[in-house]
């Protein structure tokens, strides 16, 4: 009888990681979702509005510095490989001036828009 008891407990309680597989777990976004067209259109000299229209409104801002803006996206997966991305723009006097981040530094980063 303890031993039916044992073995019963032993499968109940393994039960969680042999069904693990089967049970449904949902994706859980947080933040600001980019993609490497998004960021493309980045230009150095872009005013505050123009970046904002482009990517949206930064997820985290500096509360000590209100020229560095910071976009973090993460994916929890529920199923597969957790995503994160991150950019961080930085200001000088209202206007675009230096970029960072996960996705490749655009192209024509450098070149004004009104050029």
């Amino acid at each position: 009888m303890k031993k039916l008891m044992l073995i019963g407990m032993v499968i109940a309680l393994s039960g969680c990681s042999v069904f693990e597989k089967l049970v449904y777990r949902i994706d859980v976004p947080q933040g600001n979702y980019l993609e490497q067209r998004d960021v493309n259109q980045l230009r150095v000299g872009m005013n505050k509005e123009q970046v904002a229209y482009v990517l949206g409104v930064p997820v985290a801002e500096n509360v000590f510095s209100n020229d560095t803006w910071y976009y973090v996206f993460n994916m929890e997966a529920g199923q597969g490989d957790d995503y994160r991305r991150r950019v961080t723009l930085t200001f000088e006097d209202g206007k675009l001036a230096t970029y960072e981040g996960d996705f490749d530094r655009p192209e024509n980063f450098d070149t004004p828009l009104d050029q």
